[in-house]
């Protein structure tokens, strides 16, 4: 039979997590509880300022930044519970 060129399984490298899973619990809380206070200041800046004081600016960088710390909080939690996406 003629070699293809691919691997056998025994010839692979097993695949290694880049995040070691010990950290996971500390990953989640950490990036959550960011993701909430900036979701808490876009809330507030949004009921305190009027249609004069508003900044659209503002308002997308902020909460791209709770949307990015709560993505990767959530995603964390599922990986953290054993939910492996």
């Amino acid at each position: 039979m003629a070699s293809t060129g691919l691997l056998g399984i025994e010839q692979m490298s097993r695949y290694i997590s880049p995040v070691n899973p010990v950290i996971y619990p500390h990953l989640t809380l950490v990036l959550l509880g960011i993701g909430i206070f900036f979701m808490a200041w876009f809330f507030v800046y949004e009921v305190t300022s009027t249609k004069f004081t508003r900044d659209l600016f503002k308002e997308l960088l902020i909460s791209l930044v709770a949307a990015v710390f709560l993505g990767f909080g959530i995603l964390f939690l599922l990986l953290w519970v054993g939910i492996y996406v």
